[in-house]
């Protein structure tokens, strides 16, 4: 994408809390239709930098941009509306309805209530809208923090774990509306650690580890950076079977009770096409299952030190 997209930019940005470094020589640029997942542990320096984005603190040392300009400005005043922010704990005026809470919200952004009931229908809470808040559970209060962080299509749209307490019906919903956003141009940074499912809608992942960028990239560019190994299952066949056929010793063959072989290799697209044809030609074999290392065995591997020696294979999540 070229620069009239880009809708934030970082460079070289420290934030120190008095003695405190939290962020340490940050670069990233988001462009407009992207979707950034932030990931790290608590502690991690995560909402500090969306914080700095937001333009709620400004930044010890470096340079930061928001829609071209300083955020944490007096004159950034003006691009508000085009920013959408849903944080961790969300609360309201427990005491209005859900149908007010959102016309209150629609009123400071300049936008009409009818945004704000297209909106509730959006995120099922039409039927709930002339109840008061504090009989919403957590996931109704989640889904109308949802629709005031989506109010007037924002060109950003920060997340701060924004499927907490959303049943799966309500993530799907949650995640398509995200994609819609996604289409017509909003740029989103969604920060959660719910990873299982996450990795399929976004376009790049940043991790961050105390304060400093792990990993930064697509998954599957993350992926091929790793040296984890994708496993194969395969059902029919006995371990003498399998060995005969690929005739590879380097091959990790392994089997667990009432379980189906398992095969670990490399994560190399060539060399696993190649074994998946080789494997699928034996009239035995009733079925072939393949797992690549997920976004979770990716974040592991970054974090917990496992890219200097662990290697193998973890979660065991299915690819798709």
């Amino acid at each position: 994408m070229n620069s009239a997209t880009e809708l934030v930019r970082l460079q070289n940005v420290y934030k120190d809390y008095r003695s405190l470094r939290v962020l340490k020589g940050i670069d990233l640029t988001l462009q407009a239709g992207e979707v950034l997942g932030l990931f790290g542990h608590n502690g991690a320096g995560k909402s500090t930098l969306m914080k700095l984005i937001l333009g709620l603190i400004k930044p010890t040392h470096g340079k930061l941009s928001t829609f071209g300009h300083d955020p944490y400005t007096r004159h950034f005043d003006g691009f508000r509306h085009q920013l959408g922010y849903l944080p961790e704990n969300v609360s309201f005026y427990e005491q209005l309805n859900g149908r007010e809470v959102l016309y209150y919200f629609a009123r400071l952004k300049g936008f009409s209530c009818s945004t704000a009931d297209k909106l509730l229908n959006e995120v099922g809470l039409s039927g709930a809208a002339n109840r008061v808040v504090k009989d919403y559970s957590k996931g109704m209060k989640q889904r109308l923090g949802l629709a005031q962080a989506m109010l007037g299509q924002p060109k950003l749209l920060i997340l701060d774990e924004p499927t907490v307490g959303l049943d799966p019906k309500a993530c799907d919903d949650f995640y398509r509306m995200v994609n819609t956003l996604k289409q017509q141009g909003t740029a989103v940074i969604m920060c959660t650690h719910i990873l299982p499912g996450v990795e399929h809608y976004l376009d790049r992942a940043l991790i961050l580890e105390q304060g400093e960028v792990r990993a930064l990239g697509s998954v599957d560019a993350l992926r091929k950076q790793t040296n984890l190994h994708c496993r194969i299952d395969v059902e029919g066949l006995s371990p003498k079977e399998l060995e005969d056929l690929i005739k590879d010793t380097s091959l990790a063959i392994s089997q667990k009770p009432d379980n189906p072989l398992q095969l670990t290799v490399d994560v190399d697209e060539t060399k696993k096409i190649r074994l998946l044809a080789q494997v699928s030609s034996h009239p035995k074999v009733t079925n072939i299952t393949c797992f690549d290392p997920s976004l979770q065995d990716i974040y592991r591997y970054f974090t917990h030190g496992a890219h200097k020696s662990d290697t193998h294979f973890l979660s065991g999540e299915q690819t798709p």
